[in-house]
């Protein structure tokens, strides 16, 4: 669900940003004195988006201009909070360990899954592994990708992550259970001349 909000988010700010730029292109367009469309509302060099009439309306409300750029001030903040939000890895920084004290301990996140991946690179018939710890910091999930070598079991080397690679990085940090998506991904060797 998270991955679905997450592809939403980027494509409702894609689209954002393209009607923005369409609209901003078309009113320097008009300013340079491009060629526009009839509809256009402002279609010469000479037109500016707000004349002076309506600049002037507002003149006597002290609180106009004041609310204008506060709100639009607050509009390019919360924007840019959530440009910011979209490009944040899901990554887990640390992860919460039981210390059997009731305090608990925090455990930088890629420690963990730099043991994890070297744990499961050394699984027979994994050429490399990667591992990425996401989710809460009391809550663990792993990413694993096994780079798989071409005489490798994909069984016994999920049966090796499962049995050991997760169960220990599991048992260490004291967590109940650490769920585990795994991808596997043949080797590809570069064919070579026998003389």
């Amino acid at each position: 669900m998270n991955g679905v909000r997450r592809n939403v988010n980027r494509v409702l700010l894609g689209l954002a940003g393209l009607v923005l730029t369409v609209i901003g292109g078309a009113v320097l367009a008009a300013g340079l004195g491009a060629n526009v469309p009839s509809w256009w509302p402002w279609d010469g060099t000479d037109d500016v988006l707000l004349s002076e009439a309506d600049r002037d309306r507002w003149r006597d409300s002290g609180w106009w201009w004041p609310t204008v750029i506060a709100v639009l001030a607050v509009v390019l903040v919360l924007a840019l909070w959530w440009l910011l939000a979209q490009l944040r890895s899901a990554r887990l920084s640390e992860v919460l360990v039981d210390s059997g004290d009731g305090e608990g301990a925090l455990l930088r996140g890629r420690a963990l899954e730099g043991v994890l991946s070297d744990e499961a690179g050394t699984l027979d018939g994994v050429s490399r592994a990667q591992a990425v710890l996401t989710g809460r910091r009391n809550a663990p999930r792993a990413r694993v990708r096994l780079l798989m070598e071409p005489h490798a079991a994909p069984d016994q080397a999920l049966r090796g992550l499962a049995d050991q690679a997760l169960a220990h990085a599991r048992d260490s940090a004291g967590l109940d259970e650490l769920p585990a998506e795994v991808r596997l991904k043949a080797v590809k060797h570069r064919a070579e001349r026998v003389s």
